[in-house]
């Protein structure tokens, strides 16, 4: 940068010598007016010459945009002196330069002068500046908040770091209030020195720093300028060794560049970002996949007395484990784990967390995975003699595999036990956000967060975390069933309806919908509409409380309850004609009604697709008949506005089709 900073003062400096050579050459009245000229330039080189030798610790922004204001005064100095030389009679006689055009000259040979004074102050280290009130240089006065940004900036590159944290959470402000201001701000560098102070700050200094640069990430092109400026192997080195506070920060700055430019998700995964966010989130809420695996000096207590008791057990039923408890272990993991003390442990834990603790105290212990009906006898006996081995194995290999569990879960555990409740609620709020906008749309990455123990975190974190964790988790889960709508492999691989994981998901989100109560009862909603396809015949239990949202007093609430019951009765569902039975018997049919005669303009057209759904794969419904559902078809396909989109008034008219052919037959009653 000293380079080229030389380069831009180069002209300046010799465009004022040829000044001040020039105004020694006038004569006649101009000579006393080109004498006080030559003054101001000199000075003004004096101080080009000291900007030249200082190039190194020049800030290069305002550098360049002084010196350019600087080089066309100058400019306009040698075309006004030159005039002024004795080239001969007749042109000093018809060569009249106005005293006011010297005036003129004279306040922007000022301006330049404190322009210059200003950006050699501003750009020197902070102990030979002191308490110098900078001010505000005459290049700024007609926006002064310019001034107040390179301010800012050059204490980033040149301040102690008391003195750049100070300056970060400045522009933290700057940031907040305007976006032209964070324009500014990335516009004249300031990305750079942010970043520096993430990476090497004291934590308020990186905590200010990672603040700004999320406030910054407001649009495309600013996130793209960050990601050029190596914005992900900061975080990831943060997320990864920095102190909580900092990390938790950093995981909200990467869910604000994600929900603003997409296109970086890839990036952030790159720089295993998903797994060190998923490593925050397990941490002291349930035990992680292998490759997540965090350490716990609890866990040799826990582990002894499940193993203990696993011993007694078997002597007496060797079939006990197989048959009764659920295996939250993927097929593929088969490496040893650490048991991880709930935080809530000191209270009475629930029958789900009950499933989880025991189940991975199990793992610990060697068993096997659960069989199906077929296969459990055949099994029970090499359950029983390789559980003795294995466990004789683990632990010799417990204290060895301890030690090493750091370096698999890719993030450094050390310490962070003693952090504060506060800060490890808020860390793993922060880290579900993240995961929330990485997640979205976003196949690779839901199927690597899917494939740890992210699904099972999110399960406990909805009943037991604070409502800032619950809320991020449940928004979460509804982006990854979301993409596992569309992608079958995902759907397949992540939400088998036999996965304990998926299992627990499935009953949190279950008990929100029935308490209909909070802020997470949409997305909780929207993710159980988007497993409609994951779910057996027999598997009706999430039908009964979404019908009973349809007499929901909020519009919104019954269209996202309509909606997501149609994706378990529409046609590309393959248990379509199952569940369109559940929907009738749990009374939806008459919710639909009230709906499509009296429904708010949003919940009209999702509870009409609905209806006409049911009707078209139950046309020999009684309580269809009952409830007159022909009546209402026949009505709804005479107003427009419900019609106005060609598959909804197709729908509508194939499920009256179906309706009028079954329903004329059946109008004696049924019986």
């Amino acid at each position: 940068m000293a380079d080229k900073v030389k380069q831009i003062l180069a002209k300046p400096i010799q465009l004022a010598d040829q000044v001040t050579k020039a105004a020694d050459e006038a004569t006649g009245s101009y000579k006393q007016d080109c004498a006080e000229l030559k003054a101001k330039t000199e000075k003004l080189a004096a101080l080009l010459r000291q900007a030249a030798r200082a190039s190194s610790e020049l800030y290069e922004r305002p550098t360049r945009r002084i010196v350019e204001e600087t080089e066309q005064v100058l400019e306009k100095a040698l075309s006004m002196v030159q005039k002024c030389r004795a080239n001969g009679l007749m042109k000093r006689v018809f060569t009249i330069i106005p005293s006011a055009s010297f005036r003129k000259l004279f306040s922007q040979l000022e301006n330049s002068i404190g322009d210059v004074s200003w950006l050699l102050r501003v750009s020197a280290p902070a102990e030979d500046r002191g308490d110098e009130y900078l001010g505000l240089p005459p290049i700024a006065a007609n926006e002064p908040i310019l001034c107040l940004i390179w301010e800012h900036i050059a204490i980033l590159y040149t301040g102690s770091l008391e003195d750049r944290s100070d300056a970060a959470a400045s522009l933290v402000s700057l940031a907040r209030d305007n976006d032209r201001y964070g324009t500014l701000i990335i516009e004249e560098g300031g990305v750079g020195p942010l970043l520096k102070l993430v990476k090497e700050g004291k934590p308020d200094g990186q905590e200010n720093a990672a603040r700004a640069i999320g406030l910054l990430g407001r649009d495309p092109e600013s996130v793209e300028h960050m990601i050029h400026a190596g914005v992900c192997s900061v975080f990831a080195k943060v997320l990864k060794e920095g102190p909580m506070k900092v990390q938790a920060v950093v995981a909200w700055a990467v869910s604000e560049l994600a929900a603003h430019h997409p296109t970086c998700q890839d990036l952030f995964a790159q720089h295993n970002i998903i797994r060190l966010l998923v490593s925050h989130l397990a941490f002291e809420t349930v035990q992680e996949h292998s490759k997540y695996a965090i350490a716990s000096n609890k866990a040799t207590s826990i582990h002894a007395v499940v193993v203990a008791n696993n011993n007694n057990k078997n002597k007496n039923n060797p079939n006990a484990n197989t048959n009764n408890l659920i295996n939250l272990i993927d097929d593929d993991d088969k490496q040893t784990q650490v048991q991880i003390p709930h935080p809530m442990n000191h209270q009475t834990p629930n029958q789900m967390h009950n499933v989880v603790t025991t189940t991975m105290a199990m793992k610990a212990a060697g068993s096997k995975p659960p069989l199906s009906d077929d296969a459990t006898n055949q099994a029970s006996h090499d359950s029983k003699s390789n559980f003795s081995n294995q466990n004789g194995v683990k632990n010799v290999n417990y204290l060895h595999h301890q030690q090493h569990s750091s370096s698999l879960s890719g993030a450094n555990t050390k310490g962070r036990e003693l952090e504060d409740p506060a800060t490890k609620a808020n860390m793993k709020a922060m880290a579900a956000r993240a995961l929330w906008q990485l997640a979205k749309e976003n196949a690779p990455i839901c199927r690597s967060i899917t494939e740890s123990r992210a699904l099972l975190c999110f399960a406990v974190l909805l009943e037991k975390g604070t409502e800032q964790v619950q809320f991020n988790s449940a928004m979460a889960l509804m982006e990854i069933t979301a993409v596992a709508e569309k992608d079958t492999e995902l759907r397949r691989s992540a939400f088998k309806p036999n996965s304990p994981a998926c299992k627990a998901v499935v009953d949190q989100l279950l008990r929100i919908i029935e308490k209909a109560d909070s802020d997470l009862l949409i997305p909780c909603i929207k993710a159980i509409g988007n497993l409609a396809r994951t779910f057996r015949a027999t598997e009706t239990r999430m039908i009964t409380p979404l019908v009973k949202l349809l007499d929901e007093r909020e519009a919104h609430v019954s269209r996202e309850a309509a909606i997501a019951l149609t994706k378990f009765a529409c046609t590309d569902n393959y248990l379509h004609l199952d569940h369109s039975k559940a929907i009738i018997s749990a009374g939806g049919a008459k919710h639909l009604i009230q709906l499509v005669y009296f429904g708010e303009q949003i919940v009209l057209v999702s509870a009409l697709v609905l209806l006409s759904y049911i009707a078209l794969h139950v046309p020999d419904s009684e309580e269809l008949a009952q409830a007159e559902v022909l009546t209402v078809l026949e009505w709804a396909s005479k107003q427009s506005h419900m019609t106005q989109e060609e598959t909804v008034d197709t729908l509508l008219q194939e499920a009256k089709s179906r309706l009028e052919l079954y329903q004329s037959r059946g109008s004696r009653g049924f019986h």
